[in-house]
């Protein structure tokens, strides 16, 4: 299961959630009940309909399948003991229903990546996990060709987010991480409103966005 790390920062590694990573990826994910029809990442990633279709262990099966894909589901993070402490998910915005969501809104035609969850483990919080996962997801992101990184975080202006909420992130955790605001939404997740937040990885994109938002502003106050 060797492989060259995405990310080393402050005692952590990450790396891609491949098939030989499913283990882990089942310590984050999964229920201790294997028939319980828990989220295994799986309500953003695919329709709603088959979603609410998929029981039990159909939706591990399901998550096992796509670790076996060339673009991996997620990243998986790593103490420097090899203890699995978090995940985040990462994947195109094409493949995804916030390609088809009437409340998150497209910025601009480029093929962004979305990065919507983010879990650390139970006993590892307050480490600084969190950031090295989304730093981790942005690395596959790149590795993969992405132009450009978005997220959906709450915009909580530092109040406290409900943990069962707190896998879409803060604001503050992707600004941390050099995201900016790209948007409103009419999204909202623990009572806050969420936003959309946007890094360019490549100098091109910048530049795309800049006349994506200026074409916009000048049809509004045509």
């Amino acid at each position: 299961m060797a492989s060259t790390p995405l990310l080393r920062s402050g005692g952590f590694v990450v790396h891609p959630a491949t098939h030989a990573r499913f283990e882990d990826v089942r310590t984050m994910l999964g229920p201790k009940n294997p028939a319980s029809s828990v989220c295994w990442c799986l309500s953003h990633r695919i329709p709603a309909k088959d979603n609410r279709e998929l029981a039990g262990p159909q939706r591990a099966d399901l998550v096992e399948a796509l670790t076996r894909k060339r673009t991996k589901p997620g990243v998986l993070a790593y103490d420097d003991g090899g203890e699995v402490v978090g995940w985040a998910a990462v994947a195109p915005r094409a493949e995804l229903p916030f390609a088809r969501s009437t409340k998150i809104p497209h910025v601009d035609d480029q093929p962004a990546w979305s990065v919507w969850c983010i879990r650390v483990r139970p006993g590892h919080r307050g480490r600084g996990i969190a950031h090295v996962l989304l730093a981790g997801a942005v690395a596959y992101a790149v590795q993969r060709g992405a132009p450009v990184v978005e997220g959906y975080p709450v915009d909580n202006a530092g109040r406290k987010v409900d943990l069962t909420m707190a896998y879409v992130g803060t604001r503050k955790l992707f600004e941390d991480a050099g995201f900016e605001l790209a948007a409103a939404t009419d999204a909202t997740s623990a009572g806050f409103p969420r936003v959309v937040m946007r890094r360019a990885v490549w100098p091109g994109a910048a530049t795309t966005r800049r006349v994506a938002v200026a074409e916009s502003e000048r049809r509004r106050h045509r």
